[in-house]
């Protein structure tokens, strides 16, 4: 029974993530509710998530290192550094819709990337590098955008809390890898289509809990909603369409796609210990709009990341 669900889930994919988003928007009780629990929600996604990928497939030679580092070099310093350098050149440097560009371009991959990797037939493997390596180098990449924008607040917490991210990566990941060789060792093509449910229904949850922040403002002044929400979507959209046609023809193609997601789907939640309140109010509603694109991405996108997958 449980297994038969699991895999209409599986076969369901892009419509179960439509579902989260719609429980999150309209039952705010209960993304109230899981609201303090995105924590160990994220920890069990990326546990379910390297059970499915297993550590073969995550493995990569050295030689991954070189195009690894560059791509999050230029991904999560060069961008926002550009961005910023524009912001600064049109006299809105210290506006909330330049440090929501900013937290938007400077954050590494979310730790549901490898997830949508699956689901738009990209190399999860590869994405759970990007991920892993990204957010290695975050606290390093991150201290000159923190000098250069007081706004981001005090960098201890920041690094902290990258430190913490990191260190519920490598667990998770250690955990779903461990389990994947003692109880999977050999999966059947059943037993991955379950976990593939599995992986969905677990993302799916976590968006409720994210949308708690938009019911309210939704409720309050839709049109700023509708602002943050165009913003949101020609950030993420923007990064992976121009990424991905920039490096399908390049030495890059074989994670091109990869690459494309994790630059516009980035875990900007990273920095909301470190921001002063008041400037946390106006980018709450930018944060809960910025889900809709990414858990949009297997629908809106998949045009773009056909051809690969």
């Amino acid at each position: 029974m449980l297994g038969a669900l699991l895999w209409r889930i599986s076969e369901n994919g892009r419509l179960t993530l439509i579902a989260g988003l719609i429980a999150g928007l309209t039952m705010p009780g209960l993304a109230a509710a899981l609201q303090p629990w995105l924590p160990q929600m994220v920890a069990a996604l990326l546990t379910i998530t390297a059970l499915r990928i297993g550590h073969r497939a995550a493995s990569g030679a050295l030689g991954d290192l070189r195009w690894g580092i560059a791509s999050v070099l230029v991904l999560q310093f060069l961008l926002p550094l550009c961005l910023f350098a524009l912001c600064w050149s049109i006299g809105i440097a210290g506006t909330p819709v330049a440090l929501a560009v900013m937290l938007a371009t400077a954050a590494p991959a979310i730790s549901g990337a490898p997830n949508l990797a699956l689901m738009l037939g990209q190399n999860a493997g590869r994405m759970m590098q990007i991920l892993v390596l990204g957010t290695a180098l975050f606290p390093i990449t991150v201290l000159p955008l923190l000098w250069l924008t007081p706004q981001f607040g005090d960098p201890q917490l920041v690094l902290r809390a990258a430190l913490s991210l990191l260190g519920v990566i490598i667990a998770a990941t250690c955990l779903g890898f461990g389990l994947r060789a003692v109880v999977f060792p050999a999966p059947t093509k059943g037993q991955i289509k379950a976990l593939d449910g599995l992986s969905v229904l677990a993302f799916s949850a976590i968006v409720v809990g994210l949308m708690a922040a938009l019911n309210p403002a939704l409720r309050n002044n839709v049109q700023d909603v509708a602002i943050w929400a165009i913003l949101a979507f020609s950030i993420s959209y923007g990064a992976q369409i121009i990424v991905y046609l920039f490096l399908r023809r390049s030495r890059l193609k074989d994670v091109a796609g990869p690459l494309a997601i994790g630059a516009g789907n980035r875990n900007i939640a990273l920095f909301l210990v470190a921001l002063p309140e008041q400037v946390m109010a106006p980018l709450m509603v930018f944060i809960g709009c910025w889900q809709l694109p990414m858990y949009l991405t297997p629908m809106l996108l998949r045009w773009l990341y056909k051809a690969e997958g």
